[in-house]
């Protein structure tokens, strides 16, 4: 089974890039950023998914594995267990 495509929308800057090499699944919104179609990824457009991924500028494209957790949200790594930023 091929893992869902994923974008960061805080990271995403709108550049489009992604939406060039995989239209099939990705289109730009009004502002220029993407919209992915989220149903999973068919295993022949997998090689476009991951070219997508290796080509944003900003970093904010991912492949998801199916059954993985979410990935944590921008920062969470700093919090300690009170939810509070550490001191550094």
């Amino acid at each position: 089974m091929t893992p869902p495509l994923r974008v960061d929308p805080i990271r995403c800057t709108g550049h489009g890039l992604c939406a060039e090499i995989l239209p099939e699944l990705i289109w730009l919104d009004d502002w220029g950023y993407p919209v992915i179609d989220d149903r999973l990824l068919r295993p022949e457009l997998e090689p476009l998914a991951r070219r997508a991924v290796a080509a944003c500028p900003a970093v904010a494209l991912r492949l998801q594995d199916v059954g993985a957790p979410p990935a944590p949200a921008p920062g969470q790594a700093d919090r300690d267990r009170a939810g509070r930023r550490r001191r550094h």
